[in-house]
């Protein structure tokens, strides 16, 4: 079968052949339809994530939708390595598919679910959010930054604050729900300063970080307190990414004097199958709540030219 097959963790995956895989006990084929190219599979093909394999070759992608053999159509999740979702075929145990809605087509399917899972996943299994509660969403402009804000919004967040490094982005970030807008290109003191306002003033009650790094240092900065004479109100600050460094200072004393509850989601954190099921809900609210993402279908073919191009869109290859 034909696949994009990755031999050197330093180069890009190249399309050619191998055997597809066998079906044990426990599991289904998928063929394959479509499979995204996201940060967590260019990070896992470069050898650099934790859940990262070492041995090579290895196909690289973490889900895609497909065909079961009676023609379900599904998303599927975290098929048997070597052969991950890049490939014609692929062997997926039973519990990690669920079937893609029919009026939701495969690329739209397959470009949303890594990014919208990643902050419904944070909001829902490990924040445990509830309907009102306020959220700030650290580094929103990327693809899975402004799901976020449509997520948060759907699951009803009564207010959204929204931050990013470009102050160009904030009309975009305020159509699709933003409330309002912190700018991170400034110095640490002023940024720290706005935080707190936004933090200590209005109130926010969890945190999404897609940053990590000085970003979140300062967010952290901002939530202590100490002056009042009472508890600082309870903040649940999730990690999902590290796009601004895997680093930053952390003083005890910002555990002491603030509600900081830190929390991570992603691979681990939470299980293979909660996160397939997360999809699942994720997929059945697109239209209702008129998710948006955009995507660019390339044929798999390409994987060599397409896999270190800056695209505005969402690359997924097609098969």
């Amino acid at each position: 079968m034909k696949a994009a097959i990755v031999h050197d963790f330093d180069q890009p995956p190249r399309y050619g052949e191998l055997d597809a895989p066998q079906a044990l006990p426990g599991e289904v084929l998928v063929r394959v339809r479509a499979a995204a190219l996201s940060q967590l599979v260019r990070a896992q093909a470069s050898g650099k994530h934790y859940s990262s394999g070492k041995t090579l070759p290895v196909v690289p992608g973490a889900d895609g939708v497909g065909l079961l053999a009676d023609g379900t159509r599904v998303y599927f999740a975290f098929p048997r390595a070597p052969i991950g979702a890049m490939a014609e075929v692929v062997a997926v145990d039973a519990r990690n598919v669920v079937a893609v809605p029919d009026d939701i087509d495969d690329i739209t399917a397959a470009a949303i679910a890594n990014p919208g899972m990643s902050s419904w996943a944070a909001l829902q299994e490990r924040a445990h959010f509830k309907p009102g509660e306020r959220v700030l969403i650290n580094g929103a402009a990327g693809t899975s930054g402004r799901l976020a804000i449509q997520v948060a919004k759907h699951l009803g967040a009564s207010r959204v604050v929204a931050t990013a490094r470009n102050p160009a982005v904030e009309a975009e970030l305020r159509a699709l729900g933003a409330d309002d807008f912190i700018r991170l290109d400034q110095p640490a003191e002023q940024l720290t300063a706005a935080l707190r306002e936004e933090i200590q003033g209005r109130g926010i009650d969890v945190v999404l970080d897609y940053l990590w790094g000085q970003p979140a240092a300062c967010i952290l900065d901002a939530l202590v307190s100490h002056g009042s004479g009472n508890a600082a109100p309870r903040v649940r600050f999730v990690n999902i990414g590290a796009l601004a460094g895997a680093t930053l200072p952390l003083s005890p004393g910002v555990l002491r004097s603030s509600g900081l509850e830190m929390l991570g989601s992603g691979l681990g954190s939470v299980s293979n199958e909660g996160l397939v099921k997360v999809v699942g809900q994720l997929l059945q609210a697109i239209k209702p709540a008129n998710l948006k993402v955009e995507a660019e279908a390339v044929p798999l073919s390409e994987v060599e030219a397409s896999w270190q191009r800056s695209a505005a869109e969402r690359i997924v290859f097609v098969l």
